[in-house]
């Protein structure tokens, strides 16, 4: 037990840096969107900020490809190590960019590129981090223990919004927008670099280490595309399943805090308090939810999210239009989000259980990153495209019918709970199991 948790530690700390950092540029951005590009329209401004944060998203299925292959043929501790890289790399980028006052739209290139170095990290992170958990914990503890994910992003975005608490009453509005903002990526910078050193001391996963040592794939098969389509109904149901889950949590963390204070009127400080408050209860609910699935199953957990944001999403942005105070804001926030459990604190571990161990880092990335692309990443730009229209109302249908996509997905996928993951079969029906006690390693259709 000491070894899965200091698995799971290592793991997540390292996790909880990386969002940290891949955070920070949504809760900063208010403040250093007038650093980088001319003055103008304040939404438009932050449309222009908000694209350049949909980019990275569409460098996630590079990083995804990229650092999958690395996850499966280096090891899971090998991918973590270079994704933490990549992002302090990124980091230090932000916090050095100069502005447009003094580079024109070159300050706009620079942020840029390191937005791209983020995607590439945060496609692999992903994958890495949801592998190396679900692989690291006891057969009956696996959605207990790859809830930790969310723990630690959860974590990452409360420590990016507390340190914006903290700059918010200790420097004036204008030092946040004239240099203020640059801390939180020098902090991202150091932390990454922490990180660094204790991943090159982890260890490896029994899972990861039995495929080296049972065969499985050749090596030079294990995280190729090639192998990854042997097994394309399962990467399809991951973007599938994947589509509501990202819109809805994007919507409710990192696009919170601008609505409720670009559209709900709320000050930003406010808007702030409301987006820690409710991300900390969140944090708090990912274990009690993974360790619900690991007696009940994933599939009821899923089902529940989906039903419940399919039809409560138009109310709950509808009233938060016009919460008007704290109170309100936070109990429609943490409503939402309770909602948003059912997916966030078991959808890693039910993408591992997938896929077999030669293609399960790269099985897990790139399905997961291509539907990160095209909804998570674009939900804030879609978000403000249709405030900037005058129908902003059509957004929260738009999640609502993102989420009744996967739901039409959840109650039609398989139960993963039991699957056996030191299976190393790289077959379409791998090991032969059959039924639902030992289902294969493609428990999304019947094995044959």
């Amino acid at each position: 037990m000491g070894q899965h948790w200091k698995k799971i530690w290592v793991g997540s700390a390292g996790n909880m840096v990386e969002w940290f950092d891949w955070f920070v540029y949504a809760s900063f951005a208010t403040y250093f969107a007038g650093a980088f590009f001319p003055a103008g329209n304040d939404t438009a401004k932050l449309m222009n900020t908000a694209g350049i944060f949909a980019v990275g998203f569409f460098m996630r299925p590079v990083g995804g490809w990229l650092l999958g292959r690395v996850g499966d043929r280096r090891g899971r501790k090998a991918a973590l190590t270079l994704t933490v890289t990549l992002m302090s790399a990124s980091a230090v980028l932000i916090a050095v960019a100069p502005t447009y006052a003094v580079a024109g739209y070159g300050g706009a290139a620079v942020l840029l590129v390191a937005r791209l170095l983020q995607g590439l990290s945060v496609g692999g992170e992903y994958a890495a981090s949801a592998t190396y958990l679900t692989e690291a914990s006891a057969p009956g503890r696996r959605g207990f223990a790859s809830s930790f994910q969310y723990v630690s992003m959860t974590a990452g975005q409360l420590l990016g919004l507390g340190l914006l608490i903290v700059l918010q009453h200790t420097l004036t509005g204008a030092e946040l927008h004239s240099w203020g903002w640059r801390i939180p990526f020098v902090v991202g910078a150091l932390g990454a670099a922490v990180i660094f050193y204790l991943r090159r001391t982890m260890l490896e996963t029994e899972a990861y280490e039995a495929v080296e040592g049972d065969g499985g794939a050749p090596v030079e098969e294990r995280g190729t595309i090639r192998a990854l389509l042997r097994h394309k109904r399962e990467a399809l149901l991951v973007i599938a399943l994947t589509m509501g889950g990202t819109v809805a949590y994007y919507t409710y963390t990192t696009y919170l805090t601008k609505y409720l204070s670009n559209t709900a009127g709320l000050p930003k400080q406010t808007a702030t308090l409301v987006s820690f408050c409710a991300l900390l209860v969140f944090a708090c609910l990912q274990p009690l939810a993974g360790a619900l699935s690991d007696r009940i199953g994933r599939r009821p957990l899923l089902i529940t999210f989906a039903v419940g944001s399919t039809f409560l999403t138009v109310p709950i942005m509808t009233m938060l239009r016009h919460a008007g105070s704290f109170w309100p804001a936070l109990g429609l926030s943490l409503l939402a989000l309770v909602v948003v459990t059912g997916y966030t604190s078991i959808n890693a571990c039910v993408k591992a259980e997938l896929f077999p161990t030669g293609v399960r880092s790269l099985g897990v990335a790139l399905p997961y990153a291509i539907a990160n692309a095209l909804f998570g990443g674009t939900a804030e730009y879609v978000a403000l495209w249709f405030k900037n229209a005058g129908m902003e109302s059509g957004f929260s249908w738009y999640v609502a019918g993102c989420a009744a996509v996967s739901l039409v997905v959840y109650l039609s996928m398989r139960e993963t709970r039991d699957t056996d993951l030191t299976r190393v079969g790289e077959g379409p029906r791998a090991a032969g199991a059959t039924g639902t006690d030992a289902p294969a390693a493609t428990p999304a259709a019947p094995t044959s």
